[in-house]
């Protein structure tokens, strides 16, 4: 059996991968990767928690399964708005919607 304390490495490894290509990415694609890969992490966390505080329990596997179905709706309305910045602007990078403030 794996032990608990590698999937919390395995989830803050996750995260900070995410939040450095979040912060470093200038493509809108890769910035939603990154926000993927954020609640991912979250997502282990949720599964790990749940086997070490109430090991007979689901509440922990529910609040995962919930979360995947939060983060595929967000994908599917951030994926619209993406295809839609690139119609009006050509363009799928960051620094081409500083035209949206005018």
């Amino acid at each position: 059996m794996v032990p608990i304390e590698c999937y919390f490495v395995l989830s803050a490894l996750l995260f900070f991968i995410g939040v450095f290509g979040f912060v470093t990415r200038r493509n809108l694609i890769a910035m939603l990767i990154s926000v993927e890969l954020i609640l991912n992490a979250v997502d282990i966390n949720f599964a790990a928690f749940n086997r070490l505080l109430y090991p007979g329990t689901m509440e922990g596997m529910f609040m995962t399964l919930f979360s995947i179905g939060v983060s595929a709706a967000e994908s599917a309305v951030a994926i619209a708005i993406i295809i839609n910045v690139y119609r009006n602007f050509h363009s799928d990078s960051v620094d081409s919607l500083t035209e949206l403030k005018h």
